[in-house]
């Protein structure tokens, strides 16, 4: 498979993650989704893309994936698994769980950790390009790591983690060729919040500044696009957002 291009997507089975999939097949890549097996059973089997069941949070399997795909010049890896489950320091049934906290940030910021080792293991026996490029992690941070909002403490602080490894992972990967950014993306239509009313979702896209609307699950894909194809963009987080700056609840 050599002059194979393969992109792997974390979380690919929905959302920002199946978008992103979907864009990077689309633009010729040979794109491979890794997903909780049930989230792919659910999602269904799409169209020209590879699918292999992974827990991000477990070690040996995201290694054990990524170890099969050592013949298939996987030059792309987008971070995309994650949840957002809400609590209080203090609620109304007390004190925030230590096992939520574990939980939240054991998906969202030790599995992004797990993808980055793993793929960067797999990147750095690649061919360099032209630039000396083997190539690029793109992790998915959120403006909660800048903004959190009142319930958010677990899922900022993950988020947070993950737009501070950043700049220190694509420092020390800087002499293997390979490149490591982040997107902070503001509301995004996704199923997390197609779960909300109308009224709320037209109350939250109203205080986006410019447009006003929701994010496009596309939009955040077409940003992995530009920070693929630009060898410049790195040990960056970006925010896309439309300008919002998120408020205490």
């Amino acid at each position: 498979m050599a002059d194979t291009r393969t992109a792997v997507v974390t979380g690919g089975a929905s959302g920002i993650g199946a978008a992103t999939a979907r864009a990077l097949r689309d633009n010729g890549w040979r794109v491979v989704v890794f997903d909780l097996p049930d989230a792919l059973a659910s999602a269904g089997r799409q169209p020209g893309l590879a699918h292999v069941g992974v827990d991000v949070t477990d070690d040996a399997g995201v290694r054990a994936a990524f170890d099969g795909l050592r013949a298939d010049n996987v030059r792309v890896v987008v971070n995309c698994a994650g949840i957002a489950p809400s609590a209080r320091v203090l609620g109304r049934s007390g004190g925030h769980s230590a096992g939520l906290m574990r939980k939240i940030v054991e998906i969202n910021l030790i599995g992004t950790f797990n993808v980055l080792v793993a793929a960067a293991e797999v990147m750095a026996a690649n061919e360099p390009d032209g630039d000396g490029g083997r190539g690029v992690v793109v992790n998915t941070a959120s403006i909660a790591a800048f903004d959190g909002q009142i319930g958010q403490l677990g899922y900022a602080a993950s988020k947070a983690g993950v737009a501070g490894m950043t700049l220190p992972a694509a420092r020390d990967l800087a002499s293997r060729g390979i490149r490591v950014c982040a997107i902070a993306p503001g509301l995004i239509d996704t199923p997390l919040l197609a779960g909300f009313t109308d009224e709320v979702r037209a109350r939250l896209a109203a205080d986006v500044p410019f447009p006003h609307r929701l994010g496009r699950p596309e939009e955040f894909a077409g940003l992995v696009l530009a920070i693929v194809d630009n060898p410049y963009l790195n040990g960056e987080t970006i925010r896309m957002d439309g300008a919002l700056r998120m408020p205490a609840r």
